[in-house]
């Protein structure tokens, strides 16, 4: 746990569930002053959503409230919904229809739940800002930075979408559940009697909650999405495929054409709508290059160096070789082929459990 702390104003985002709800117990024992704070992201016309079960919902609201009550602390609701609009669902749609796999999750920590709620604790005069991710927060005195080790919890571990917190903002942020386990924060939650102790966890992106992508973005941009050709990378058409944008670098499944080996999407050609496939041997990554790389436990790679890298969330990391090949550009070089590097998708360099840096693969 943490120890007592000088400054102990803290600002505790709430999202209705028990891993939040469970941090701000935590943060109220140790003796910070916790005030409990509630996003609302988007309006459900907004996302052509027709039900209130979704994240973010008046439900979830009313469940951080009620906790916060049984706390004794107390509760406000801030709207974010005109910075998630712009720097999360707009992003979203517009890497899709550029061909790319983005992950909106982390576009919403980085641009919302810490830059615009950071924002808004620098305007309150609070010392912190608090989540319920599955992450330690360490200074290491010898190198005088800030740094993001994994979670305890391996199962839970949220170190890969966090790659983008920059050393003033981990100045002023607090993960209570790092050293806990789920398991641990489900028992505090009902020794509690908190209402959501069992409540089960959002599995989907919050605004598209049935998971149709392209619907969704047809709605929201009015555009249509043309069928093509499907092609092997030797421009042999194999088939039809019916609108890129239902299609994912390193797909097996759905993709509609009859052959010997199994097929996998290998590249989406937006300029000629034309869907790249091939079988898995000759759609492994051996290489990428990532941009947009924040630095975190050190301020450079001074030299190429061997560290563990992971390009998907729930990916075990894979060794490789990372070297730095501009101001915030690195190269990475598996030690052996991966499957499914998708531009667009985060790659996360760890040292052991402690992220090194991360980015955008380009």
């Amino acid at each position: 746990m943490m120890t007592s702390p000088n400054k102990n104003r803290v600002l505790m985002a709430m999202s209705g569930g028990v891993d939040s709800s469970v941090s701000a117990l935590v943060l109220r024992d140790e003796g910070y002053e916790v005030e409990g704070v509630t996003m609302k992201l988007f309006d459900n016309d907004d996302a052509f959503i027709e039900d209130e079960q979704t994240c973010c919902s008046t439900r979830d609201v009313e469940d951080a409230r009620q906790v916060c009550l049984e706390l004794g602390i107390p509760h406000f609701v801030y709207n974010f919904t005109g910075p998630f609009d712009t720097e999360v669902i707009d992003r979203f749609c517009n890497s899709y229809l550029s061909g790319q796999t983005p992950n909106p999750c982390i576009d919403c920590n980085r641009y919302i739940k810490f830059g615009s709620l950071q924002k808004r604790r620098k305007e309150l005069g609070y010392d912190y800002v608090a989540t319920g991710h599955y992450v330690r927060r360490v200074f290491n005195e010898q190198t005088g930075r800030f740094e993001i080790r994994c979670g305890k919890d391996a199962n839970k571990d949220q170190s890969y979408v966090l790659f983008h917190l920059d050393q003033e903002t981990l100045a002023h942020m607090l993960f209570p559940l790092g050293d806990l386990s789920k398991n641990e924060v489900r028992r505090l939650a009902l020794e509690n009697g908190f209402i959501n102790a069992g409540k089960a966890e959002s599995q989907d992106i919050c605004f598209v909650p049935d998971g149709d992508y392209a619907s969704f973005i047809g709605k929201r941009t009015g555009k249509t999405f043309e069928a093509g050709e499907i092609v092997n990378r030797e421009g042999t058409v194999l088939g039809k495929h019916n609108g890129l944008i239902h299609y994912t670098i390193g797909q097996r499944k759905g993709i509609g054409v009859a052959a010997r080996e199994p097929l996998y999407v290998f590249k989406k050609d937006v300029s000629a709508n034309q869907l790249v496939v091939d079988t898995d041997a000759n759609t492994l990554c051996s290489s990428i290059e990532v941009h947009d790389v924040n630095f975190i436990s050190r301020a450079q790679l001074d030299k190429p160096e061997h560290f563990l890298v992971k390009t998907h969330y729930r990916q075990t990391a894979r060794p490789a070789i990372v070297e730095q090949v501009g101001e915030s550009t690195i190269s990475i070089t598996f030690d052996s082929p991966q499957r499914a590097c998708a531009p667009g998708q985060a790659a996360v360099v760890y040292d052991g459990d402690t992220v090194v840096c991360g980015g955008t693969i380009l």
